[in-house]
């Protein structure tokens, strides 16, 4: 098949990945592929049951496979904070950063922090994450942050006046606003790596349309995946273009890997398409200063 799929993945003996949300989903199939080809894979999720279940699993296909769980809870900032605080303390190195984990489409909810839950889980989390771990990806030549957005940023727009939706609330738009929110955080750290001079690099990426539990609160979801299987991607599949961004030593600084067929909704991972949203400087750089003041996380690097 022509573009980037599991079969590309080299060797990655000697390197540690921390993926969010790795129990279950394009998460799982992340941690597994990793795993297989000889990283140090940590499993930060939300339930340890879960996760030291999974990694039974990853172990049945890859014995003695490198695996540490690590508790992360992205609806709360504390936690976020202490994940880091762990991984900075424990590990010797960290090679690349993968956010993956991410809710949709749920009934108005809060985090911890009090903010909309897909804009703080989808969005917030993973830009404090990142900051706070950016000082332990830096002692690794050639380390990554990988964002996960969706084909839905195409729809999002950032309402400036109510980021927390306290004067309303439609669950599909504020999931397609987090997923521009993910393509703005990217478009801002690549430039500001950049004119630092990081040895860090950051990319983005999408699973198509892929039969994942994130799914589970779409009715339009549980209802098409049974019958559309053949077009649409497997939680499997849909791994490609994540394996691609923390893996391709030709992988692009700053680029956007998604799959190439039937309109990005699946097959053999490459370059992405985004909309002109998700291109601009102004909004991204507002968002960063913005996401800084409500995590309370000063990432480090200078707007220049």
């Amino acid at each position: 098949m022509s573009g980037f799929t599991a079969a590309s993945v080299a060797g990655q003996a000697g390197k540690c990945f921390l993926v969010t949300g790795a129990n279950t989903g394009i998460g799982y199939e992340t941690a597994r592929v990793l795993a297989a080809h000889g990283a140090r894979v940590l499993m930060a999720c939300r339930s340890e049951e879960k996760a030291r279940l999974a990694m039974e699993h990853i172990r049945m296909e890859a014995p003695g496979a490198n695996l540490a769980f690590v508790p992360l809870d992205q609806a709360d900032l504390f936690s976020v904070r202490e994940c880091a605080e762990q991984v900075m303390r424990d590990e010797p190195r960290l090679d690349v950063l993968l956010n993956n984990a991410g809710v949709m489409v749920p009934p108005l909810e809060r985090t911890v922090q009090g903010h909309e839950l897909q804009f703080g889980v989808n969005h917030l989390a993973p830009f404090a994450l990142t900051g706070l771990l950016l000082p332990k990806l830096a002692e690794t030549p050639g380390a990554r942050v990988v964002i996960t957005a969706s084909l839905a940023h195409m729809r999002g727009r950032i309402d400036w006046d109510d980021l927390d939706a306290r004067r309303s609330y439609r669950a599909r738009q504020r999931y397609g606003d987090s997923k521009l929110a993910n393509l703005l955080h990217l478009l801002e750290l690549d430039r500001r790596l950049r004119a630092a001079g990081s040895p860090v690099s950051a990319m983005a990426c999408h699973p198509g349309i892929a039969a994942t539990e994130l799914g589970r609160h779409s009715l339009g979801f549980r209802l098409l995946f049974p019958v559309a299987g053949v077009v649409l991607n497997s939680a499997e599949h849909g791994a490609w273009p994540t394996l691609q961004a923390a893996t391709d030593a030709a992988a692009e600084p700053g680029q956007y890997y998604g799959p190439q067929r039937f309109f990005g909704m699946s097959g053999p991972s490459g370059i992405a398409r985004r909309n002109a949203a998700a291109r601009d400087a102004m909004a991204a750089r507002r968002l960063w200063e913005v996401s800084e003041q409500m995590t309370g996380i000063d990432c480090g690097l200078a707007g220049f």
